[in-house]
C-alpha cells in the first residue's frame, strides 16, 4: 500500500472515531508505529488531524457546532461496540434494590439493557425509549418513573416540567451520558433545556457516574451540565487519548476505562 494511499484511510479511521492510537492504527494496517508516527507528522502537517500524545484525534474546529444535536438513530449508530461494553460496566456498579437515575442518550439506552437483570431497582429516567426498554409487566420488582417534558431531537423529555418531577427525588446514583467532555468545559450538552434538566438529575442523586466512550473527549456543547471533578466515577473505554486519561484521572472521582473491540488489517 502506498503511503498516501494509507495516510487518506488513516485519516477516515480518525475521523469516524474521533482518536485513534499509534498501536490501533499499526496493528489495522500491519505496519510499523515508526510508520504510523511519519503517518500522522505528515497529516498534521497537512492540518488534517490534531496529534496527541501516543495518538491523533480529528480537529477541533471541524468537530460539530456546540447547538449540533443529531437524532437518537444517528446517535445509536456510533461507537455501539464501545457503548456495549461501557453499559456493561457500568451496571456492575448498580447494588439490588438501587434508586437509579439513568439521563436520555444511547450509551444510558444500552445501560438500561443490562439493569433489567438486577433485582428490586426504581429507575427515574426522562428518556422515553429508555422507559419503553425497562418495561415489563411481569417485573412486579422494577418501577419505572418517566418525567414529563418536552421532547427533544435526541428524545429527551427537558424543560421546567422535567426539573421540577426531579426536584423532590432522592437517588442512589445517578448515570449521565454527555454529548462532550472537555477539559475547561466540563460535561456538556448542545440543548439548553436538556442542560437544565440534567442538571436536576445530577443533584437527585448521591452519587454521579458518566457514561461516555472516547469520541466525547473534545466535544463541547453550549451548556455545561456538570464539572469534571463533580463526577465520582467516569466510565469510558481505552481508545481515550493518553492526554485525556491524564486530565480525566486528576479531575474525576475514579476513571474506569473498558476494553475497546479490537478489527485487524483494513477493512
Amino acid at each position: 500500500m502506498l503511503a498516501a494511499e494509507r495516510q487518506a484511510l488513516i485519516l477516515d479511521e480518525v475521523q469516524r472515531r474521533g482518536a485513534a492510537t499509534v498501536g490501533e492504527l499499526a496493528g489495522r494496517f500491519e505496519v510499523s508505529e515508526m510508520t504510523i508516527r511519519r503517518d500522522l507528522d505528515a497529516l498534521v502537517g497537512r492540518g488534517a488531524l490534531d496529534k496527541v500524545h501516543g495518538g491523533a484525534t480529528t480537529r477541533r474546529e471541524t468537530r460539530a457546532p456546540s447547538t449540533e444535536e443529531p437524532g437518537f438513530r444517528a446517535k445509536q449508530r456510533r461507537q455501539q461496540a464501545e457503548k456495549e461494553a461501557i453499559a456493561r460496566a457500568a451496571a456492575a456498579l448498580v447494588e439490588p434494590g438501587s434508586a437509579v437515575g439513568l439521563s436520555a442518550g444511547t450509551t444510558t439506552w444500552a445501560l438500561a439493557r443490562h439493569l433489567r437483570q438486577i433485582p428490586r431497582l426504581t429507575v427515574v429516567t426522562n428518556s422515553i425509549r429508555i422507559a419503553d426498554e425497562l418495561h415489563d409487566d411481569d417485573r412486579t420488582d422494577l418501577a419505572v418513573v418517566l418525567t414529563g417534558g418536552v421532547r427533544t431531537p435526541s428524545d429527551a423529555l427537558v424543560g421546567p416540567v422535567a426539573v421540577s418531577s426531579l426536584r423532590l427525588l432522592h437517588l442512589d446514583v445517578v448515570f449521565l451520558g454527555v454529548h462532550g467532555i472537555d477539559a475547561d468545559a466540563g460535561f456538556t450538552t448542545p440543548n439548553l433545556l436538556e442542560a437544565d434538566t440534567d442538571r436536576a438529575l445530577v443533584a437527585a442523586g448521591r452519587r454521579l457516574v458518566v457514561v461516555a466512550d472516547h469520541t466525547k473527549w473534545g466535544t463541547v456543547g453550549i451548556s455545561t451540565i456538570a464539572r469534571l471533578d463533580e463526577a465520582d466515577v467516569l466510565v469510558t473505554d481505552d481508545a481515550l487519548p493518553d492526554d485525556a486519561r491524564d486530565t480525566l484521572a486528576d479531575q474525576v472521582g475514579e476513571l474506569i476505562l473498558v476494553p475497546t473491540p479490537q478489527t485487524n488489517g483494513p477493512r
